[in-house]
């Protein structure tokens, strides 16, 4: 049976689609972007900032299962520009220390025109 993640500590979906979907003991959040959970607007202008702030909308989504970073299988990332690659990777690294699956793609556009976004898959444990 599918469980929908809703958690008021992470941005609320801005479109038809959850924040997140939990079955078999895989917890399968949506793309996250730079937005403030409270106010909906986005958080920083650089590469950095937005990095920074998509990654602690993860932990809150990852909380919100009573999961965490290395319990991540597989992140799927997005960039507005190729060139971030790098600072994007210097702050990625910092959560995801288990270093689990990951593609990355240069994307021609983002929603709200941020910078970056993240999907991941994480495993919960059975349920």
């Amino acid at each position: 049976m599918l469980k929908y993640v809703d958690t008021k500590n992470a941005p609320a979906a801005i479109g038809p689609y959850s924040q997140g979907i939990v079955i078999n003991g895989l917890a399968f959040f949506s793309g996250v972007i730079p937005l403030s959970a409270k106010t909906g607007e986005v958080v920083g202008t650089t590469i950095q900032e937005q990095t920074e702030q998509v990654m602690k909308n993860i932990s809150a989504l990852l909380e919100s299962q009573n999961a965490k970073f290395t319990d991540v299988v597989k992140t799927t990332c997005f960039l507005a520009d190729m060139d971030d690659f790098a600072a994007f990777n210097e702050i990625y690294a910092k959560y995801f220390t288990g270093k689990p699956a990951r593609s990355c793609v240069a994307v021609k556009a983002l929603p709200k025109g941020v910078l970056c976004e993240v999907e991941t898959i994480a495993y919960i444990g059975e349920e």
